[in-house]
C-alpha cells in the first residue's frame, strides 16, 4: 500500500502510546499507577450533564451549523469579553470538536509548503505534527529552565526568517506549566506585529493557575496584534469535559470563515448535545473551577515535595496546568527507556519528555487522586533505591 507522504512524516503521540500501554496492563489485571493522561479526574459538573440530558429529551440531536450553534457563539463572545477583555462578534468564532481540532484547523488554513512555524520547546506533542500535516516546517526554539521555560524576545528574533508564517504560544503550558506574564507577551506581540507573523495562542489551561498567577491573552494588547492572533480554547480542562469534544477558536473573520468552510467538509459540525452542555458550562456556575484548582494545588505541592526527595529527579514547579515536568538527567537514562522501565518494573506510567522535545525530562500529571499520587510516589522512590 502506498500512503501519502505527509502522513509518513507524522510520528505517533507518545502521550497516547504510554497511556494505551498502561490501560492494556490494567485490563490484564495489573495494578498500574498512571501519571500519563492529561485530563482532570473530576466528574463533569451536574448542571452541565443535566443540560445535555435536557437536550436529548428535547430532541436536539440533529445537524447544527458547521461552525457551532449561534447561542454558543454568543456565549463564547461574552466569555472573551469578561475574562480576556477581547471583543469578538459571532462571525469571528468557530466551534470545533475540541481545542485540538481548532488548532489543527487553524494551521491547515494558514500554513502550506514553504512556510515556517515557530514553536517554543518544550512543546505539546501535537504541534509539530500538525505543522507537518500542513506541509509546512516546524522551527523549534529551545527555552531555558532558568527562564521558567518561557521564550525570550531574543530567542524568538533569532528564529524568525522570511518564511515565518506563524508562532504557536501555549500559556499556561503543556508540559511545563509555564505562564507568560503581560510584559513578556507584550514584547513578543511587538515583534510579531513588526514582522507580520500570525500568532496561534493556545489558552486551554487559562483557568488552571496557582500561587495567585493571572492569565493574559496576547490578543488583548492592541488592535494590531488582535488582528494577527487566533485564540484557541475549549471546555475540556476547565470543566472536566475532555470526552465531550468541544473547543473553539476566535480570530480574524476571514480566517474563521475559511476554517468554517474546511470544517463543513470534514466533521460537518460539533456534537449537538455537547454544544448545549458547553453552553451551560460557560454561562452557568463557575464554582467548580476554584474547587478543582484548590485540590490540584494540594496535589502539585505534594508531588513536587516527593519528587524533590527522590535521587536523580529534579522537578520544575508549574504555575499553571496540571503537570510536573521533571528532569531525569542524573538517572543516566533517556526518557523513553526510563518511562518503559518504570511501567514494566514499578508499574508506574509517566510520559517521556522526548515527545515534547526534551529527552532528559519526563512529564507526570497530577490530575488524579491524592491516594493514587502517594502510591505512585512510593513506588517510584522504591524503584530508584533498587
Amino acid at each position: 500500500m502506498s500512503l501519502a507522504n505527509r502522513i509518513l512524516k507524522v510520528g505517533a503521540s507518545v502521550t497516547l502510546a504510554i497511556t494505551a500501554k498502561a490501560k492494556k496492563m490494567r485490563k490484564d489485571g495489573i495494578d498500574v499507577v498512571s501519571f500519563g493522561a492529561g485530563e482532570p479526574d473530576f466528574d463533569t459538573p451536574k448542571n452541565i450533564k443535566d443540560a445535555a440530558n435536557k437536550a436529548i429529551g428535547e430532541g436536539f440531536t440533529k445537524y447544527t451549523p458547521a461552525g457551532g450553534i449561534p447561542e454558543l457563539k454568543e456565549a463564547i463572545c461574552q466569555k472573551f469579553k469578561k475574562d480576556n477583555k477581547l471583543e469578538y462578534n459571532p462571525s469571528q468564532i468557530v466551534v470545533s470538536c475540541g481545542a485540538k481540532h481548532s488548532i489543527y484547523n487553524a494551521i491547515q488554513v494558514l500554513c502550506q509548503k514553504g512556510d515556517e512555524v515557530i514553536i517554543p520547546s518544550p512543546y505539546w506533542v501535537s504541534y509539530p505534527e500538525m505543522v507537518k500535516l500542513a506541509e509546512a516546517t516546524p522551527v523549534t526554539v529551545n527555552t531555558k529552565r532558568e527562564n521558567g521555560f518561557r521564550m525570550t524576545k531574543d530567542e524568538l528574533k533569532k528564529a524568525i526568517t522570511k518564511k515565518t508564517k506563524l508562532l504557536i504560544l501555549n500559556s499556561p503550558s503543556n508540559p511545563t506549566g509555564a505562564v507568560y506574564d503581560k510584559n513578556e507577551l507584550f514584547v513578543i506581540s511587538e515583534l510579531a506585529v513588526d514582522k507580520r507573523i500570525y500568532v496561534l495562542s493556545d489558552e486551554i489551561y487559562e483557568k488552571i493557575l496557582y500561587d495567585g498567577t493571572n492569565h493574559a491573552s496576547i490578543a488583548s494588547f492592541n488592535k494590531k496584534i488582535y488582528d494577527l492572533t487566533l485564540v484557541a480554547n475549549g471546555v475540556s480542562k476547565t470543566y472536566s469535559m475532555t470526552g465531550w469534544r468541544i473547543g473553539y477558536l476566535a480570530g480574524p473573520q476571514e480566517v474563521i470563515a475559511a476554517i468554517n468552510n474546511l470544517q463543513s467538509h470534514s466533521t460537518s459540525n460539533p456534537v449537538s448535545i455537547s454544544q448545549k452542555a458547553a453552553l451551560e458550562a460557560i454561562l452557568g456556575s463557575q464554582d467548580f473551577i476554584s474547587n478543582m484548582v484548590g485540590e490540584f494545588t494540594k496535589r502539585r505541592d505534594y508531588m513536587i515535595q516527593r519528587l524533590s526527595g527522590i535521587k536523580g529527579f529534579s522537578p520544575f514547579k508549574p504555575i499553571g496546568a496540571f503537570y510536573v515536568f521533571c528532569e531525569i538527567s542524573k538517572t543516566g537514562l533517556g526518557s523513553v527507556e526510563l518511562a518503559n522501565r518504570l511501567l514494566d518494573e514499578a508499574k508506574v506510567a509517566v510520559v517521556p519528555g522526548a515527545g515534547f522535545g526534551w529527552d532528559n525530562y519526563i512529564r507526570l500529571s497530577f490530575a488524579t487522586g491524592m491516594e493514587t499520587i502517594e502510591k505512585g510516589m512510593n513506588r517510584l522512590e522504591e524503584w530508584t533505591k533498587q
